[in-house]
């Protein structure tokens, strides 16, 4: 069974519910079934790298937000992030766009699914958590290095115009379905889940996923067949 996961890395939601959906995933009986793909989704491809500033300055001044009222939204959704287990450093994470990060997670992808999911993993943890500039060149080939990424093809992919193409076709196929916002998680081509959801709505869908797959193929009659061995009746 196949879920697609819409996200952007400057998303601290998208790190919560990608979270929460392990949880539910963890306790899922078919989980060796299941097929994860990443889909690339920028909040702001028009975002402007500025690593000499933090998120919180930059919220305050693109927002037009008092500090204080800032401060308290960044405190809430820290606190959100440590009941899912995770530690956030909002107020100093580089305001950073992110059309590099997903390019190399699509170099990723065509790798292996699974490191396409380690390194989902690194570059948010290198957002949210450690403050690190996610659209430097440098900060992403380490990050890919240390998964085992050949950091020469990496640079030289990054500084092509590689992947952008599929960048895109992610958010053409996002608005086509009428994503406008992320978290947003596709299971099957059926269900659709958005935000960080609690883990009990991931777990109540992929169970009624699972179950209308089992629906879908209904034997009406058994007649005289041959089985894989050769035999026949």
């Amino acid at each position: 069974m196949l879920i697609k996961i819409w996200s952007d890395i400057r998303c601290p939601f998208c790190y919560i519910g990608k979270r929460h959906f392990e949880s539910a995933l963890e306790h899922f009986p078919n989980k060796e079934q299941i097929q994860i793909e990443w889909k690339s989704f920028e909040l702001d491809p028009n975002l402007k790298t500025a690593p000499q500033t933090d998120a919180l300055t930059h919220f305050i001044e693109s927002k037009g937000v008092e500090r204080s009222q800032a401060e308290l939204m960044f405190s809430n959704v820290s606190n959100m992030a440590l009941q899912a287990g995770l530690t956030f450093n909002l107020e100093q994470s580089i305001p950073a766009n992110t059309l590099n990060a997903h390019r190399l997670l699509h170099i990723a992808k065509q790798e292996s699914p699974d490191l396409a999911y380690n390194l989902k993993e690194a570059l948010l943890k290198a957002h949210l958590s450690e403050g690190k500039n996610i659209d430097d060149t440098e900060v992403l080939i380490a990050i890919a290095a240390h998964l085992g990424m050949d950091s020469e093809k990496t640079k030289y992919i990054l500084e092509s115009d590689d992947f952008i193409y599929d960048v895109r076709q992610d958010e053409m196929e996002a608005r086509n379905l009428g994503i406008s916002g992320v978290p947003f998680f596709v299971i099957d081509n059926k269900y659709g889940i958005s935000g960080a959801q609690p883990v009990s709505v991931f777990t109540e869908t992929l169970e009624k996923a699972w179950d209308a797959r089992k629906e879908e193929l209904e034997i009406i009659n058994s007649g005289s067949s041959c089985d894989i061995d050769g035999n026949c009746n």
